[in-house]
């Protein structure tokens, strides 16, 4: 059927598509005006693509679930634009890779005690099931934080633990420390999501038998063990008595051990690399721990400075994947970027948004290498952030840039707030960049940012609540699907259902 459109006289008054004269508007036919709009076509284009989808009720060989640590939809959408104007486009059309993926929800992301929850009982909802308490790992909300003996009682089955015990590989990727919450959430069990090494515990929790995280790591008991562990966070791995290579600083650990040296001596295929040659050198077919940084690794931002280099977290992930498909049994693979998050709490939207665009190119770097047809890609955040739009910005203006439209002569000039002075575009509701922070002289007022001070790598954005470090939201996070079963990733749902999908997709047995 021919649609036609025939609007009112007021509309053709005020320029309404379609109107050629205001005498005559009730009796054109601007069917074919319309149809050659590309907003009209690209919205009939993408109604046609959602009708052809199909979906894939067989059970996946394999699964990857990417965790965008702090990535919320604000910050969904200011990489967008960021990734985009990156390309020299105007960026607001752009879409992220996982963007494109067919089926998407809206995850609820509080913890069992807090309304704005932290990054370790978030991924604890997510790998185990089961919503948790904020500040442990992979253990149910029955045991209190810091109680070792409560934990031990209270530990609860990870996806990974499951995967392994039904003959599957498994591994972790992460640009933050591979001991922090969202990766440690894999196969660690804890109390305290800060007893990444030994000399993080109290005694009382060591006596009681309690283990830290870095050496559940190694001595993870389930299947053969994980493949493959890349990231960041060598300090925890290593002695006080042992320099690190990079930095000449010593270990965290105080037991003597050394889990580095622990980890290559599994096996004749464990390796263990540390610098960007290792990790090149390093065959598909080895069993690998990666350890790029005592700490986290580089922003993406800043990853070229890192003397002994970096892999970036979409050549981290590839690795990854082509180690875990030596497996004709499948894998589970979580891939985080974690500094998305660390960023955020610094107020340096920049540093978010990097992080986030190369999470997008990682996200992009999986889905060319696997098939739709046996892996199921999730693609989802843990909690969000504070970021938010402001102001009526051009489109196509700087996404990171002063907040600018166009004047009466058709020129992109700053628009000045109430106080007479220039915002930018991206904002957060709290943080160190508080024009409210001690030291900080009010009698002036609001400072005003200038071209020149955004454009700074390390530039904070101006915030309203003083704090230390900007805080996480307590907002919905996106869900994003493709592969068997992700039809089941729809609406919006508690976070801990997203182990359920997994595990149905993958028919895991206790």
């Amino acid at each position: 059927m021919k649609l036609i459109f025939v609007l009112p006289l007021a509309a053709c008054a005020l320029g309404a598509v379609g109107c050629a004269s205001a005498d005559t508007a009730d009796q054109k036919d601007t069917g074919s005006a319309i149809s050659t709009n590309s907003w009209y076509k690209d919205g009939q284009a993408a109604l046609a693509a959602r009708k052809a989808q199909k979906k894939n009720k067989k059970n996946a060989k394999n699964v990857i679930l990417f965790i965008g640590d702090g990535m919320d939809p604000t910050t969904v959408a200011a990489a967008r634009i960021f990734d985009g104007q990156s390309r020299g486009e105007e960026g607001e059309e752009n879409l992220l890779s996982f963007e494109k993926l067919p089926f998407v929800a809206y995850s609820k992301t509080y913890n069992t005690d807090f309304q704005v929850p932290d990054s370790a009982g978030t991924a604890s909802a997510m790998l185990t099931g089961v919503k948790t308490r904020s500040g442990v790992l992979s253990i149910s909300a029955e045991a209190p934080r810091g109680d070792c003996e409560a934990a031990l009682r209270s530990a609860v089955p990870t996806i990974a633990e499951l995967a392994e015990k039904n003959g599957m590989s498994t591994g972790v990727v992460s640009t933050a420390r591979v001991t922090h919450a969202t990766p440690g959430a894999v196969y660690a069990h804890s109390a305290d999501r800060g007893w990444e090494a030994d000399s993080n515990m109290p005694d009382d929790a060591k006596d009681a038998g309690c283990k830290d995280i870095a050496r559940q790591l190694i001595e993870f008991p389930y299947g053969d063990g994980l493949e493959v562990v890349l990231g960041g966070g060598r300090r925890v791995f290593t002695p006080s008595t042992v320099s690190d290579p990079e930095t000449d600083k010593p270990g965290a650990r105080k037991d003597g051990r050394d889990l580095t040296v622990e980890w290559a001596e599994k096996s004749p295929q464990h390796l263990y690399v540390w610098d960007a040659d290792g990790f090149n050198a390093a065959p598909d077919t080895s069993k690998l721990l990666g350890l790029f940084e005592p700490g986290h690794m580089k922003y993406e931002m800043l990853r070229a400075d890192d003397k002994a280099g970096e892999p970036s977290l979409a050549d981290l992930t590839e690795k990854a994947i082509k180690i875990l498909s030596h497996d004709e049994d499948g894998y589970f693979l979580m891939v985080e970027a974690g500094r998305i998050d660390h960023a955020h709490h610094g107020g340096i939207a920049r540093g978010a948004l990097t992080d986030a665009q190369e999470y997008s190119e990682a996200v992009a770097r999986a889905l060319a290498m696997t098939k739709e047809k046996d892996t199921l890609i999730i693609v989802t955040a843990d909690h969000g952030h504070t970021l938010a739009f402001q102001g009526y910005p051009a489109k196509g203006n700087d996404i990171l840039g002063l907040s600018k439209n166009v004047d009466d002569s058709g020129a992109l000039v700053a628009r000045d707030a109430a106080d007479g002075r220039a915002y930018t575009t991206l904002v957060y509701a709290n943080g160190p960049g508080s024009v409210l922070a001690k030291g900080h002289d009010h009698a002036d007022g609001r400072p005003a940012p200038s071209d020149d001070d955004v454009a700074q790598k390390n530039y904070r954005q101006q915030a309203l609540v003083p704090m230390g470090s900007e805080t996480h939201g307590g907002q919905d996070v996106p869900v994003y699907a493709s592969g068997p079963k992700a039809y089941l990733i729809s609406g919006v749902f508690e976070q801990n259902y997203i182990f359920h999908v997994i595990a149905d997709a993958l028919e895991l047995e206790d």
